[in-house]
C-alpha cells in the first residue's frame, strides 16, 4: 500500500509545486523568472581593470571593492536586476581576476550604460614628490606624471562624504563649497599614517585622473576626515557628493568591449527556447509512449515532474535563465530520459525471467540504479568543471546543468521509482497484465 501513498504524495506535491510556478508568472511577483540579457534585451560590457597600484595581496579585495561600488552605482540609476560580476581573464579564466561584467537588463543604449559606470568617479590621494613642487605641470599643459607618487589611499577606503561651506581652517572663503570625506577604519588608519610621515609636503587630492587640490600637510590628522578643495560651484560640489556617497571607484577601469541586444531579439530568444523545449519534450514523451507503453507513460509523468521542479528550483533560488541555460534544461531533460529508459529496459528483462511483477520493478531499478547514478555523476563532474574554469556564460550553462543532473538522480531514484511501485503493486494485473498485452514482455 505504500508506494501507492507515495506516488499519491508525490502526484499532490507537483500539482502544487506546478501552480504556485504559473501562479508567480501569471501575477506580478517577486518569484517570477528572472530572464539573463540574452532572453530580455540590455547591455553588456566588460571593464578592465588597472590594478598595477594595487599590491597582489590587496588586488582581492580591490575587485570585490570595485564590484560593489558599480553595483550601488546602477541601482542608483534604476536598473533592474543588473548583473555585475568578476572575471578572471586569459584562457579558460587562469589569467587575473581583472575584468568586470556588466550586465544592463532594458539599457539598451550603449552611451547610456557607459554613462551610468563612468560617472562613478574615482578617488586617489598622492604625495607630490620632493623638488616637483613647482613642477606638477608640464610645457603642453598636462600634469607631470612623475611627479606624483602613490600613497595607496583611494576611494576604496571611502565611508562618506558630505558638502559644506569654507574648509572651517579660516584660509578660505567661508561661502567656498568643500566637499568632506570621511575614511572607514581602515582608511584612517592609512590617512593618519600618510600625514603623520610626511609632515610639510603636498599631498595631491585626485578625481577621474584631475587634480583637485593639493594642500600642505601641516600635522598628523587623526580621526579619517579630509577635505576636497575644487573651485566647485554648488551644483558641482553636490554632484561631487552624490557621487561618492554611492560608491568612488578604488581602481581606475577602461572598457574593453560593449554588446547590445535588442529586447524584440531576447524576446524571439525566449519564445524559440521555450518551443524548442517543449517540441522535444512532447517528441520525447510520445517516443516513450509508444515504445515502452505503460512504462513510458510513468517516464513521461516523471518527465513532467522533473520539469515542474526545476522551473521551481529557478524561482527559489533564483537562476537567471538564459539561452545557454534552456539549452542545459533541455540536455539534464534528456538525462532524465535516459535514465527512465535504463530502468525500463531493466524491468523488461525481469518480466521476461519471469519475476512477478513487484519484484521485477525492485530488482530493475537496483541493476539499473549503478549505470544512472555513475553517468549522472560524471556529468555532475563536467558541470563542475565547466563552472570552474568557464566564463561568465559558460558558468550558467554550467550551473543549470549541475541543479538538472542532480535533480534527475532525484527523480530516478523517487519519483519514477515510487510511480512504478504504484502501478504495478498487484500481482498480474496493472503494468505486468499491461506489458502482456502490449507483448513488450516477449
Amino acid at each position: 500500500m505504500w508506494p501507492r501513498i507515495a506516488a499519491i504524495a508525490i502526484l499532490l506535491t507537483a500539482v502544487a509545486v506546478g501552480y504556485f510556478v504559473y501562479r508567480t508568472e501569471s501575477v506580478p511577483s517577486s518569484f517570477a523568472f528572472k530572464l539573463g540579457l540574452d532572453l530580455r534585451g540590455g547591455t553588456h560590457l566588460v571593464y578592465q581593470a588597472n590594478l598595477s597600484g594595487v599590491e597582489a595581496g590587496n588586488r582581492s579585495d580591490a575587485m570585490a571593492s570595485l564590484r560593489d561600488v558599480v553595483e550601488r552605482r546602477t541601482n542608483l540609476f534604476g536598473v533592474s536586476e543588473p548583473l555585475v560580476q568578476v572575471e578572471r581573464s586569459g584562457t579558460l579564466g587562469q589569467g587575473e581576476a581583472d575584468r568586470l561584467i556588466i550586465e544592463l537588463p532594458g539599457v539598451t543604449d550603449v552611451a547610456e550604460a557607459v554613462r551610468i559606470i563612468g560617472e562613478t568617479p574615482l578617488l586617489e590621494f598622492k604625495l607630490i614628490k620632493a623638488g616637483f613642487e613647482e613642477k606638477l605641470v608640464n610645457d603642453d599643459g598636462t600634469l607631470n606624471g612623475e611627479a606624483f607618487a602613490d600613497t595607496g589611499l583611494t576611494g576604496r577606503y571611502l565611508e562618506s562624504a558630505a558638502l559644506q561651506f569654507g574648509d572651517g581652517s579660516g584660509t578660505g572663503l567661508q561661502n567656498e563649497p568643500v566637499v568632506l570625506i570621511n575614511f572607514d577604519a581602515q582608511g584612517a588608519e592609512l590617512f593618519a599614517k600618510i600625514t603623520g610621515e610626511n609632515v610639510g609636503r603636498l599631498l595631491a587630492i585626485f578625481l577621474d585622473g584631475e587634480l583637485q587640490s593639493a594642500p600642505v600637510i601641516r600635522q598628523k590628522i587623526d580621526g579619517g576626515s579630509a577635505i576636497i578643495q575644487g573651485n566647485f560651484t554648488p551644483d558641482e560640489a553636490r554632484l561631487l557628493v552624490r557621487n561618492l556617497n554611492f560608491g568612488a571607484l578604488p581602481v581606475p577601469i577602461s572598457l574593453v568591449s560593449t554588446q547590445t541586444i535588442g529586447a524584440t531579439l531576447g524576446e524571439r530568444a525566449t519564445q524559440a527556447g521555450v518551443l524548442g523545449g517543449f517540441v522535444g519534450l512532447l517528441a520525447v514523451s510520445l517516443f516513450m509512449l509508444l515504445w515502452y507503453r505503460l512504462p513510458g507513460f510513468v517516464a513521461a509523468l516523471s518527465l513532467l515532474i522533473y520539469i515542474i521542479l526545476m522551473l521551481a528550483i529557478f524561482k527559489l533560488i533564483p537562476v537567471t535563465i538564459t539561452a545557454a541555460g534552456i539549452a542545459a534544461l533541455i540536455l539534464s531533460i534528456g538525462l532524465a530520459v535516459d535514465a527512465n529508459i535504463l530502468i525500463a529496459e531493466r524491468l523488461k528483462e525481469e518480466l521476461r525471467a519471469g519475476r512477478k511483477p513487484y519484484d521485477a520493478i525492485e530488482e530493475g531499478f537496483s541493476r539499473a540504479w549503478s549505470s544512472i547514478r555513475d553517468g549522472n555523476v560524471i556529468n555532475i563532474i563536467c558541470g563542475v568543471i565547466l563552472f570552474w574554469f568557464g566564463d561568465v556564460f559558460i558558468e550558467g550553462f554550467a550551473f543549470t546543468l549541475i541543479i538538472g543532473t542532480v535533480l534527475s538522480l532525484v527523480s530516478a531514484l523517487l519519483v519514477s521509482r515510487s510511480l512504478l511501485l504504484a502501478v504495478g503493486f498487484k500481482e498480474g494485473k496493472g503494468i505486468a497484465g499491461f506489458l502482456m498485452r502490449s507483448g513488450i514482455r516477449n
